[in-house]
């Protein structure tokens, strides 16, 4: 069939010289190419619906770095029409930088996707040490509370510090206690609750023991000594002939009085006694009052230094050996054992006679 004048028919294929046409582009395909250096090892674009509109139009130069811009555009659909190896290219190639601007192109976007990929690793990493923290956090949160409530209100804590012993009788009596020696009280008096039943079988005493209000001194204490000094074998008890017990109400035989240096001098002013030389301690016969200086009782005196627990015993010996009649003596010999009825508050020595210290009526029992 032959065409008309001014119409090009399109080129029909014709099978190459000598037999079927070998595998492979054609050669007006690698013409149009022939002058490039190709790069095997970009990805194939020819195969691209989209590459061959691009090339359609020389007028538009391609953009090398299109695909680094646009990395996030999905690519077109192909419409179903297939494009084989060996159809030719729509339009004329685009010549210049086709080859090495795909080639920078395609290192340029695998260099994106590098960078985005540390980017995105990175982030996905801080993500999970921060849930890290957050769970040790919680676990560390978690295991207090547990330890919290396994201790609970009322069970003991560790600690460093040691726990405060409680002290004997013997430590208490061996301790000083801080009080002004020109201290004086309310006057005010508490019988200290309870009762000691009478140990022996003698001549039984009944006493009561009262402390004056505001002294901060150990009420308990004190009771506690005057019954076991009173009933000592040593003291006035001694082979039975007395017997002494504490009383908290009715009638007593006599109170034995822990009270102020002030008080003590007024209670023993009644029976014409001055206590306020030398800050001493008194029988007041005129009343039912054995009054103990509470200064002496929590510091002692300076004869029987450090031995505050013997001058104690002494204390209450002395005085309430004056209830029951007993008169103050002295030591003859040196170097003897003074007397319970001797002033041993005031002195030791006297004639120069050095008498010892000694708290009992009968100290050799």
């Amino acid at each position: 069939m032959s065409a008309g004048p001014g119409v090009t028919l399109p080129r029909q294929r014709q099978a190459p010289p000598g037999g079927p046409r070998q595998a492979g582009p054609r050669q007006d395909y690698l013409d149009a190419f022939g002058d490039e250096d190709v790069d095997l090892f970009s990805p194939r674009t020819d195969q691209d619906p989209a590459f061959s509109r691009r090339t359609a139009h020389p007028s538009a130069a391609p953009d090398p770095y299109a695909s680094v811009s646009d990395w996030q555009t999905v690519p077109e659909p192909r419409t179903g029409v297939d494009v084989g190896e060996d159809a030719a290219p729509t339009g004329e190639p685009v010549r210049g930088k086709g080859g090495k601007g795909r080639t920078f192109t395609g290192i340029a976007a695998a260099a994106v996707t590098t960078v985005l990929a540390v980017v995105v690793a990175g982030q996905v990493a801080d993500r999970r040490d921060d849930t890290d923290v957050q769970s040790q956090s919680a676990t560390d949160q978690a295991r207090d509370a547990r330890d919290s409530a396994s201790r609970g209100d009322g069970r003991p804590t560790p600690s460093s510090a040691p726990s405060v012993a409680t002290l004997t009788y013997e430590q208490k009596m061996d301790k000083k206690y801080a009080l002004a020696a020109g201290l004086a009280g309310s006057g005010k008096f508490d019988a200290v609750k309870g009762v000691a039943k009478a140990p022996g079988s003698g001549q039984k005493y009944t006493y009561r023991v009262d402390v004056e209000q505001g002294l901060g001194l150990d009420a308990e204490l004190f009771a506690e000594a005057v019954q076991k000094t009173l009933n000592d074998d040593r003291s006035w008890a001694h082979r039975g002939a007395r017997t002494f017990e504490r009383i908290y109400s009715g009638k007593p035989d006599f109170v034995i009085t822990l009270a102020s240096p002030g008080t003590t001098a007024k209670w023993c002013a009644k029976s014409g006694l001055d206590t306020t030389v030398d800050n001493v301690s008194c029988d007041s016969a005129a009343t039912e009052r054995v009054m103990i200086n509470a200064y002496r009782w929590a510091q002692g005196s300076k004869t029987y230094g450090d031995q505050i627990h013997a001058y104690r015993q002494m204390l209450i010996n002395h005085e309430v050996g004056h209830r029951l009649g007993n008169h103050h003596v002295t030591c003859d010999k040196d170097g003897e054992l003074a007397p319970v009825m001797q002033q041993q508050t005031k002195f030791l020595d006297h004639d120069g006679i050095h008498c010892l210290p000694n708290p009992w009526p009968y100290p050799g029992s």
